[in-house]
Parts: C-alpha cells; structure tokens; sequence
C-alpha cells in the first residue's frame, strides 16, 4: 500500500477539489429553483468532470484510450462511488432537519463514502494501459 499512497494522497487532493465544486454546484441549483435531489444529480457530473481532468493530469497517466472513451469511462466507473456517495448524501439530507451547512454537509460525507470504491475503480478501470 505503501507505494500507492502518494497517488491515493493525489486521488484525495482531487477529491476535495471536486468536493468544493460539487458544493458550489449544488448552491447554485438550490438558488436556481432545483431541490436537494435533482441538484445534487447535475453537481455530481460537474464534480465527476473537474475530478477527471485533474486525476487524469496529476494522478493516474492517462490512458490509451481517446479522451471522449476515457471520460465516458470514468463517468461510469464514478457511479459505482457515486451511488455510495449518493444514498449518504439522501440519508442525511432526508433525516436531519433543513439548515444552510446541510447540503455542504452530507456532500462531504457522500464524497468520504464513496471514494474507496472510486479510487479502486480509476485505478484498475480507467486509467490503464
């Protein structure tokens, strides 16, 4: 594990990023009349996007693959953490009560659940060679 924790490390960095743009996302929905779920759906892809560029860039080398294949990869193999990160994110906003921090809230710990099954699914899905 050991050799791998400096990509992992890469891997979170890129997480929190994508993290604070899923967030920024979301807001922006909420502002815009979405609610908490279908906002969270378009955040999602916008984080998932962001993260692939930078995952892409400085995590992983990139694939053999065409950008457009890699990315319609990549988008699938996050639905995996997605999902994860998704039923947390749905939990949490459905059983604590609505306050502003709440949306922040239970997308950081969606991301958290989630980016196990992520990394593992970059690593050994998408960018290899």
């Amino acid at each position: 594990m050991r050799s791998h924790l400096p990509q992992l490390l890469r891997f979170a960095f890129s997480g929190v990023l994508g993290c604070i743009m899923d967030v920024t996302l979301l807001y922006l929905a909420l502002q815009l009349g979405a609610n908490f779920y279908s906002g969270r759906v378009l955040s999602f892809l916008g984080a998932v996007w962001l993260t692939w560029r930078l995952n892409r860039r400085y995590t992983f080398t990139a694939s053999s693959r065409s950008a457009w294949q890699e990315w319609w990869r990549y988008l699938t193999a996050m639905l995996g953490g997605g999902a994860v990160n998704y039923a947390v994110f749905s939990a949490l906003v459905y059983s604590l009560p609505e306050y502003f921090w709440l949306p922040a809230l239970a997308v950081a710990v969606g991301s958290l659940a989630g980016m196990t099954v992520n990394f593992l699914a970059a690593r050994y899905f998408v960018f290899t060679h």
